[in-house]
């Protein structure tokens, strides 16, 4: 049996030591396999990303990456965390909170350069993911002139140019208008394609068989009540209902 790329156990987490977000959370992730975490707002689904990305530590459970146990002095140790943070990249919800240089090139070239690598290589890479993403008109800009398509751009670029194996999405198709939707979710399946391990959080059911294979359900009470295919979850209409993903008169209007 192949071992999971990411696991969690058991994982429990409070803000401010009185506001649960995650109660007990599982799960588990094989390499090349496309997840979704689905919820309302408020359910825990961002927590578990800013977990899997080694931002915040659970209060009890454990989380494992490629085989080791994840845990904050860990991460202190300078070898552990490159070896980790050149893995696995997060790409924000909100652009305006991971795109931040003076230009793009350089916004791109910031995690390759934080990570060690020289300049040269960083150059080489940054020209690479520039090219595959179609934003070369966008390098000389500074963030702040650019849409929020654009900025979703370059966020995701600042993140591809160090190749990791396993990519997490806070809600990536959020605010953004059709054209840019559609050009997220074919990049979605060129990075499956690849062979990319991808964890992504999202409420928006149309264009989930398009993006995930697997979905984890959170209820509001910050617990995952279903794990199943995309297609099952999706049919479950009682389900949706009851975590609060689709109102009672959607029933209605399918009948």
């Amino acid at each position: 049996m192949t071992e999971p790329v990411l696991a969690c156990s058991d994982l429990r987490y409070a803000y401010l030591e009185r506001f649960a977000a995650l109660d007990g959370v599982s799960l588990s992730v094989a390499p090349g396999e496309t997840v979704a975490l689905l919820g309302a707002n408020g359910c825990g689904k961002s927590t578990l990303l800013k977990v899997l990305d080694g931002l915040i530590f659970p209060d009890s459970g454990e989380f494992h990456a490629f085989g080791e146990q994840v845990l904050e002095d860990k991460l202190e140790d300078e070898q552990f965390n490159k070896g980790f943070r050149g893995r696995v990249g997060f790409v924000f919800q909100n652009s305006d909170a991971q795109v931040f240089s003076p230009t793009v090139r350089e916004e791109i070239a910031f995690g390759c350069l934080q990570l060690g690598l020289d300049r040269a290589t960083t150059a080489d890479r940054v020209d690479d993911v520039v090219s595959m993403l179609d934003i070369g008109e966008l390098v000389d800009r500074a963030p702040y002139q650019l849409s929020g398509g654009q900025k979703k751009r370059v966020a995701i670029a600042s993140v591809l140019v160090m190749n990791p194996e396993v990519l997490l999405f806070d809600e990536p198709t959020a605010a953004l208008d059709p054209r840019t939707q559609f050009w997220l979710i074919e990049l979605l399946h060129q990075l499956r394609t690849a062979g990319k391990t991808i964890v992504l959080a999202s409420h928006d059911l149309d264009t989930l068989p398009e993006l995930a294979d697997r979905c984890l359900v959170f209820s509001e009470e910050h617990r995952v009540v279903a794990d199943a295919p995309t297609g099952e979850l999706l049919a479950d209409h009682d389900l949706l209902l009851r975590v609060n993903l689709v109102h009672e008169r959607s029933q209605l209007l399918r009948r």
